[in-house]
């Protein structure tokens, strides 16, 4: 009788933590989002919601291409290309980034608030009927309340050992980033030792990030050209080996015809170009030692410099 009444004792233990685990995980908080600390006067604007005064604001007169953003946590709002101005001192967006933006009845009672609808930070008003776009509506948001991430592009190319390539693409007015690793081969996640063995048809790439607002495709790709010797063929000075090819990975039609168009230019000009052109695939990143080498080192590249060509 004393075993049977244990073991009833400890079955009903087990059913009970497994209904407090089960309500403890059904009923589990959700991991709140991060929030940005607020200087006094955003959150006099977002916080306290009042209003920054008209014409003062940096995105009223602003025409960059890229994403504004809520200022407190982050979320996207709205696009460069639904901006417009209405001539109200305010940044003005005939849309938004669907389920981005919150509408509430003003506490005044007669207009439309709007407010980020992922932390309920305050951002303006919405009003329509002006027909001031096709669209027929404005947000009139406060530029405290927003925050800009510039539209980006990337490009990939190889032109000998990527140390090189790297540090004089990093100096380029409007390049965000530069990640040396490497593509254009027949293996997954392919190690330095293993592209060097000549063994998996990879080269020594960059993946370079750059701003449009601040440089294009084709000013990226003249620099490639001019801080590589596009004549060379699987080598680039003392590096030799198929890794160390010139080879341009495009990633879009666009990109290939201004690629054609330059190689053009240069052999007009008596240049034998060997850079092959190759539509882009798996990017795979260098190994730590790799990224930003010669600002680690403080030296300067052995055989990549920049010769005027175009």
């Amino acid at each position: 009788m004393i075993r049977i009444f244990m073991l009833q004792t400890f079955k009903s233990f087990f059913i009970f933590m497994a209904l407090v685990l089960s309500i403890n995980s059904s009923t589990a908080v959700p991991t709140k989002k991060v929030m940005k600390a607020l200087t006094t006067q955003e959150r006099k604007i977002i916080i306290e919601k009042e209003t920054e005064i008209p014409f003062t604001g940096m995105y009223n007169k602003f025409s960059k291409k890229g994403i504004y953003v809520c200022k407190q946590c982050g979320a996207p709002l709205y696009r460069s290309n639904d901006k417009f101005d209405s001539g109200c001192g305010w940044p003005s967006f005939d849309d938004e980034i669907k389920g981005a933006v919150k509408r509430s009845v003003d506490k005044d009672g007669h207009r439309v608030e709007i407010t980020c609808a992922t932390c309920g930070g305050h951002l303006g008003h919405v009003f329509e009927g002006e027909s001031l776009t096709p669209k027929n509506l404005r947000h009139c948001v406060n530029s405290i309340s927003l925050d800009f991430v510039p539209a980006t592009e990337t490009a990939i190319f190889a032109g000998g050992c990527f140390w090189g390539v790297e540090h004089l693409m990093q100096q380029q007015k409007g390049v965000i980033s530069v990640v040396s690793g490497y593509t254009g081969g027949a293996i997954e996640n392919p190690t330095y030792e293993q592209v060097c063995s000549h063994t998996t048809g990879h080269a020594e790439a960059v993946l370079v990030t750059y701003d449009v607002n601040e440089t294009d495709y084709e000013t990226i790709a003249k620099l490639f050209f001019e801080i590589h010797d596009p004549t060379q063929l699987d080598r680039q000075g003392p590096d030799i080996g198929t890794q160390y090819r010139s080879e341009v990975f495009y990633q879009s039609a666009e990109q290939k015809h201004i690629a054609e168009k330059l190689i053009a230019i240069l052999r007009s000009k008596g240049l034998d170009v060997r850079t092959k052109l190759t539509p882009a695939g798996k990017f795979y990143t260098a190994e730590e030692y790799h990224q930003d080498y010669y600002i680690k080192k403080q030296k300067d590249p052995y055989c990549h410099f920049r010769t005027k060509r175009f």
